[in-house]
């Protein structure tokens, strides 16, 4: 008995580093990554599919804001873990997944930088960082890139600078975030503060900052992030897209709160030669929620509910041959 408990912890403290998960005669093994070095370190999960030799990795770009890896934020009581559950399908699909903890956000926090010194550009220099660090890993045999919300806009401009096999929009917007920041306020703010809002946002659009911002528009517009905000106002995903090379597919939910069908149309437009995918009922963190405002907001802190069944078969046809061109 005493030799099989100490096998057993000797096999125990083997593995405990790693998760091995089964379905449907497909299993990964999760790990620990980083990119950089020191100060800059960022910390990511690595799924490899068990049951394949070599696979292609996909690398995922999170959304705005405190958002980490996994597509959960502490702003919200509880977890969502969409893009966990995202990573976990495409690797039992038979595909490498990387997702990483942004600068100044869950393992990465120490990255961080000072509001006043953090770019939009930063974001994609990191992005581009890791599609270089996986292309040279001789354990894969491609990179792509999936983005989602923002991270769809990271992923998109890291994509036009390097040569991923493909890229995929997941929510993404095709306008520039001022514009749909004007759009977004329109109807929720009084006519004061609506015309102090345009004067402010107005002027980030032209490079211009504003020292004295009203308290009711400080979350938005503090002085410390203006600088970061006209970095990413210049940037606009439908001027980007046109551009890309390889295969690129758009998906997109109908019930989605914050990111409408009309921006997923405006990015097909633009590229004409990408898949479109409009999925019915699917909401912003891509799952199966109906337009109901309170299931909506329930739905971002709720890791119960899984993906949208109809989500994933596209996708993978699309990764598939993607890889095999």
């Amino acid at each position: 008995m005493k030799l099989k408990r100490v096998l057993f912890l000797f096999v125990y403290m083997c593995v405990s580093n790693f998760v091995f998960l089964t379905s449907a005669n497909a299993e990964f093994i999760q790990s620990s990554i980083t990119s950089g070095e020191g100060v800059n370190t960022l910390y990511g999960s690595l799924l490899i599919p068990g049951h394949k030799v070599k696979p292609p990795v996909i690398l995922l770009i999170s959304g705005s804001g405190p958002t980490d890896r996994d597509g959960n934020s502490p702003a919200l009581k509880g977890k969502n873990d969409s893009l966990k559950m995202l990573a976990e399908e495409l690797a039992i699909a038979g595909f490498a997944t990387v997702r990483y903890d942004k600068r100044g956000v869950g393992e990465s926090f120490a990255a961080g930088k000072s509001e006043e010194e953090l770019r939009f550009q930063t974001y994609v220099a990191d992005a581009l960082a890791w599609v270089k660090q996986l292309e040279a890993d001789p354990r894969f045999s491609g990179v792509a890139i999936i983005g989602h919300s923002e991270g769809a806009s990271v992923g998109m401009l890291a994509a036009a600078r390097s040569n991923v096999a493909a890229y995929v929009s997941l929510a993404g917007p095709a306008r520039s975030a001022s514009k749909i920041l004007r759009t977004q306020l329109q109807d929720k703010l009084p006519p004061d503060l609506l015309k102090l809002n345009e004067e402010i946002l107005s002027k980030l659009e032209k490079g211009e900052t504003t020292p004295e911002v009203p308290a009711p528009l400080l979350a938005l517009y503090r002085p410390s992030v203006q600088a970061y905000l006209m970095s990413w106002f210049t940037v606009v995903p439908a001027d980007v897209i046109k551009n890309l090379k390889m295969p690129v597919a758009i998906f997109q939910g109908d019930t989605d709160i914050q990111v409408s069908v009309s921006e997923a149309m405006l990015l097909s437009k633009a590229q004409p030669l990408a898949q479109l995918h409009i999925i019915k009922g699917m909401n912003h963190i891509l799952k199966q929620v109906p337009p109901d405002l309170k299931q909506q907001v329930e739905s971002y802190s709720d890791p119960n509910l899984y993906l949208d069944p109809v989500l994933m078969k596209p996708l993978i046809n699309f990764l598939k041959k993607s890889f095999t061109r």
